[in-house]
């Protein structure tokens, strides 16, 4: 994860917010806000980019149910110091939901009705797709929870990704819909997940199979649901079945950017 604070709006200042990549080469992350249409609310986003001024490819990235909070900036923020153009999109109209069926009354209904979902999708990815910074050929999605069942949506809609990571998102689409999916997936799941069970890991695969799409699946042993989100043990009372598994969640990421690394590989 990104190590350093970010200024909203700024950039990262010298001694405070550079970090070095692997080639030792120093990068300067800068954000912003972005606000844009979709679902009927003012969804309000998160943009990363990285230093200089060439397009770069780029990652579109979802939320859990919960909504878009710091763990989702950082994550944007970490691809944006890797060289990613990075969007971390909200799906709730700028609410954090903390109340458990406050958060299912909008999700469920929303992960019931893929058109919906895809329209939220579709909104995030132009807006992406807008920035000057971005290879608008070269874009990935990965999404957490109900952030990777609108990026699976996506890809079930025809959108031209170079890859999808869903993880703890193993929706399953429209039948026949996955035939329209372009690109290597990968799904990442807690092998004692209560809400993406055995059944539903195997209904995902056989949805993925049956299509043809180039797919894999990572089970992680002894996680729950929700294992990459750090959480307060009051979050895992009211929550059951959901809760952290740090090893296991640094796995998952790492992960993700091998993924992105095959298909998504920044310029040398």
């Amino acid at each position: 994860m990104c190590a350093g604070r970010c200024c909203a709006g700024g950039e990262h200042r010298p001694g405070a917010g550079q970090r070095s990549l692997p080639s030792g080469v120093m990068t300067v992350v800068t954000t912003r806000t972005v606000e844009y249409p979709a679902d009927g609310l003012t969804m309000v986003g998160h943009l990363a980019l990285p230093s200089g001024t060439d397009r770069r490819p780029a990652v579109l990235l979802g939320p859990e149910g919960t909504g878009l909070d710091d763990v989702q900036r950082r994550r944007a923020d970490a691809l944006a110091e890797l060289g990613y153009v990075a969007l971390a999109f909200d799906i709730h109209g700028g609410r954090w939901f903390t109340d458990p069926q406050e958060m299912l009354d909008r999700c469920m209904p929303l992960l019931a009705d893929p058109d919906r979902m895809r329209g939220i999708g579709h909104a995030a990815l132009e807006v992406l797709r807008g920035e000057p910074r971005t290879d608008a050929d070269r874009i990935a999605g990965v999404g957490y929870g109900t952030g990777g069942a609108i990026v699976l949506e996506l890809g079930r809609a025809g959108v031209d990704l170079r890859a999808i990571a869903t993880i703890n998102g193993l929706v399953t689409g429209r039948p026949g819909e996955a035939a329209q999916i372009r690109c290597p997936v990968w799904a990442g799941v807690g092998s004692e997940d209560p809400i993406m069970p055995p059944a539903q890991r195997d209904a995902f695969a056989a949805e993925m199979q049956a299509e043809g799409v180039d797919w894999r699946m990572v089970i992680y042993g002894g996680a729950l649901h929700a294992f990459h989100h750090p959480m307060t043990e009051l979050d895992q009372v009211l929550l059951p079945g959901v809760g952290p598994h740090p090893r296991h969640a640094q796995r998952a990421w790492n992960d993700v950017l091998a993924l992105l690394a095959e298909c998504l590989p920044l310029p040398g």
